[in-house]
């Protein structure tokens, strides 16, 4: 559950610096190196989020970190390997049909991606920029986007990999196929019980699976022009992700703190993930390379802060 992070720049002879070495250690939940599989990540960060979803829970699967550092990878995987999203619906879907003489259910969703500070959505591309709104209960919704009903993996599986091609891509010098936009799958259930006498009750459950895009320094992706201007965007919006994740995580202490989900689309939209009821993961990717040893250092302090966030579910 420990990650150590070595400065590489340290000189093990410099007695002058002994005491301040930069070396820090780090406590997580759950820690893997490069061995592990995707099927490892995903049972002990994932699997155990669905029977939540199904009893009427939200939650939210976030994959943070570094460009390049494998976000899409892990969320989307590779047909051989697939990511967090196919495996997610997978047991999803097999838990349901576990129910379905009792239960009716309905599992909808909808892929999107916040690029430049606009909504587009990846399954339908044609639609334009799309807004937020607000409902009368407080909800953040998204005028216009194309809802996909569907009770099949298979089916969902095309879905993405069809909305994935429509993601804002471009090379820069630290990543070939770097994300520019965060994407967000949302997958909501809807559950109505078949028996007469228990009511109307009806329970709905959300769940968002977020891959980010990657914080960037310019200087590691020499980028000028366009792609630097994404990437004050990107950086902007993970900001005032950390800046919501602060406020959060210092919310018990001794001053009142104000956490303003309206300062990017990207936080206002992900609100009831971050601080209402959502039973929130977060996965941060970092790189073994020498010369990352900032944004990784970076990528930990954000994930140790995320930790402690207390979410009343």
């Amino acid at each position: 559950q420990r990650v150590v992070l070595m400065d590489p720049s340290e000189d093990p002879d410099d007695i002058l610096r002994a005491n301040r070495s930069r070396e820090k250690t780090f406590v997580f939940d759950m820690v893997f190196d490069q061995r592990a599989t995707q099927e490892e990540v995903y049972v002990s960060t994932t699997k155990n989020l669905i029977g939540g979803v199904i009893s009427g829970y939200n939650a939210t699967i976030f994959a943070y970190g570094p460009t390049g550092a494998g976000k899409t990878y892990t969320m989307l995987g590779t047909d051989s390997e697939p990511g967090i999203y196919i495996r997610t619906l997978d047991d999803l879907f097999k838990a349901l049909e576990a129910t379905a003489e009792e239960i009716d259910y309905r599992v909808s969703m909808s892929y999107l991606e916040i690029y430049n500070e606009v909504i587009h959505d990846l399954l339908n591309p044609s639609l334009g920029f799309l807004d937020l709104r607000e409902d009368p209960r407080g909800s953040i919704q998204i005028a216009g986007i194309t809802e996909v009903s569907t009770t099949n993996a298979q089916e969902i599986m095309q879905l993405l990999t069809k909305g994935n091609k429509e993601r804002t891509q471009e090379p820069t010098a630290a990543n070939k196929t770097s994300s520019r936009s965060h994407a967000v799958l949302q997958v909501t259930v809807t559950q109505k019980s078949r028996r007469k006498e228990m009511g109307e009750e009806v329970r709905i459950g959300k769940l968002f699976m977020v891959d980010l895009a990657g914080s960037e320094r310019a200087a590691q992706t020499q980028n000028r022009g366009k792609r630097m201007k994404e990437g004050a965007h990107i950086n902007r919006s993970l900001l005032a992700l950390g800046n919501c994740i602060n406020a959060l995580s210092e919310r018990g202490g001794s001053r009142a703190q104000f956490v303003n989900f309206r300062d990017s689309k990207l936080t206002r939209l992900l609100k009831d993930s971050l601080g209402g009821n959502s039973r929130t993961v977060m996965i941060a990717h970092i790189s073994p390379a020498s010369t990352s040893f900032e944004e990784s250092r970076m990528t930990l302090i954000y994930a140790c802060r995320a930790k402690s966030i207390k979410t009343q579910v």
